[in-house]
């Protein structure tokens, strides 16, 4: 499990050291500072030459944490118990209030006419199971049209000086549109192909996404095309911005979790991958079978896993005023489940990574 911290929270963030400052003149120090520093061992305790004492941390302060990092390895076992219930909850309610338009999306598919139905009986023995491709004409058309648009000859970027206008803001705006494109064109590799496959889809499904992002285990920026089936919200939503989650459902080969959990991006836990993976949707079923695919045992090396981009009141990470009472604010968190989890569904091992 991992949980990301999406934006810093400085009142959490307490640093390491605490350092307090005595005079060498035990009479003036007050009564409580010097309870407190009989307190300590002596091990916990520095004094500096200018008469000063370096203390070590306080046990409060052992939920402090540092921007992105994992906090699934800071939280509770109870904590993180609660909110892989909560969410995984939450995913299977957001899941089933569209099965509806996965049945739409489906039978959109099986009607673009790239496969036919040599056995079909209905409504009599031996008739035609030809579909017409109009649809099919229709998406491939729509799909070239804007293929062509968004990723013109000489790149998808374009700059335009906003406010004072002299030659050196306009040299620096064509530096800058000569990179970006120099980094889409000829460095993300799969930025050409992940946006003709999003044009495919866009007008069968009636939206598509783009995910960007850097990518830790190729240490660059990736643009990914996200298909409808797998970025799940809830029924009531009406845009991402304002949406309290987000469910991005991402299929990981084994190893690339394995490397992931190796830098530690992702906690660390021993459980076989593959086995939530070989249980496909009706979506993918059919996907596969336009495309002439069928599961192989290459199935068993994927991991799914659930990144969910949600609000949380944490315990140890309260959102906290002006007067220093807590709000009960929830603030913005990536949590990632290991769906296999879902089988198994043990205590101790629930969220992979977790961030604010």
């Amino acid at each position: 499990m991992a949980i990301e911290r999406q934006t810093p929270d400085p009142v959490n963030e307490m640093p390491e050291d605490v350092d307090m400052t005595t005079t060498q003149d035990a009479d003036g120090l007050d009564n409580q500072l010097i309870e407190v520093l009989e307190g300590l061992q002596e091990a916990d305790v520095e004094i500096q030459e200018d008469g000063s004492a370096l203390l070590g941390p306080a046990p409060e302060m052992q939920m402090a944490s540092e921007f992105d990092e994992n906090l699934a390895d800071i939280i509770s076992e109870s904590e993180l118990g609660r909110i892989y219930i909560d969410l995984t909850s939450s995913i299977d309610d957001d899941r089933s209030s569209r099965e509806d338009w996965e049945k739409t999306y489906t039978d959109g598919l099986k009607y673009l006419g790239m496969k036919f139905d040599e056995t079909r009986s209905e409504p009599f023995e031996g008739a035609s199971g030809v579909t017409h491709p109009l649809l099919g004409e229709a998406v491939t058309q729509f799909q070239a049209q804007a293929y062509k648009e968004l990723l013109p000859a000489g790149g998808p970027v374009k700059t335009q000086v906003v406010g004072a206008y002299d030659s050196a803001v306009e040299e620096q705006a064509q530096r800058v549109r000569e990179f970006m494109n120099y980094e889409i064109i000829h460095v993300m590799d799969e930025y050409d192909e992940d946006l003709d496959q999003m044009l495919f889809y866009l007008p069968l499904a009636g939206s598509a996404f783009k995910k960007v992002y850097y990518d830790e285990n190729l240490q660059r920026p990736v643009s990914k095309f996200v298909a409808p089936e797998d970025l799940i919200v809830p029924y009531y939503t009406t845009d991402l911005e304002s949406c309290p989650r987000i469910t991005h459902v991402i299929k990981m080969p084994e190893n690339d979790v394995r490397k992931l959990q190796a830098i530690g991006f992702y906690k660390k836990f021993d459980m076989q991958y593959g086995e939530e993976a070989s249980q496909y949707s009706s979506l993918d079923t059919e996907k596969e079978r336009l495309e002439g695919m069928e599961p192989s045992s290459d199935s068993d090396e994927v991991c799914v896993l659930y990144e969910v981009h949600c609000n949380l009141d944490l315990e140890g990470f309260e959102d906290v005023g002006e007067d220093g009472e807590e709000t009960g604010v929830k603030l913005p968190y990536i949590v990632t489940i290991d769906s296999i989890l879902k089988t198994y569904c043990p205590s101790d091992v629930t969220l992979i990574l977790m961030t604010q």
